[in-house]
């Protein structure tokens, strides 16, 4: 299956990998106040802890922390 973040075109080949990916993301962009970005911080940790025993593309931790520092700079304005 073909998804398309931060203009990085990837092959996401285990569908619940995709998923929690996509939930982790989704989460980190509604995110309004330093409060709720700590916990979505948190599910970053677990999303990489959880998947890295089973592999995943190193281009999913970069978007994942990317997507958290962007929100974390919309959150201080």
């Amino acid at each position: 299956m073909l998804t398309h973040h931060n203009k990085v075109l990837m092959v996401l080949t285990n569908p619940q990998l995709e998923n929690s990916y996509n939930k982790v993301i989704t989460t980190i962009k509604s995110c309004k106040t330093k409060t709720q970005l700590k916990g979505a911080s948190e599910m970053v940790k677990n999303f990489k802890f959880l998947y890295r025993k089973v592999g995943y593309p190193k281009i999913l931790s970069y978007n994942l922390n990317k997507t958290l520092n962007k929100q974390y700079t919309i959150c201080q304005s």
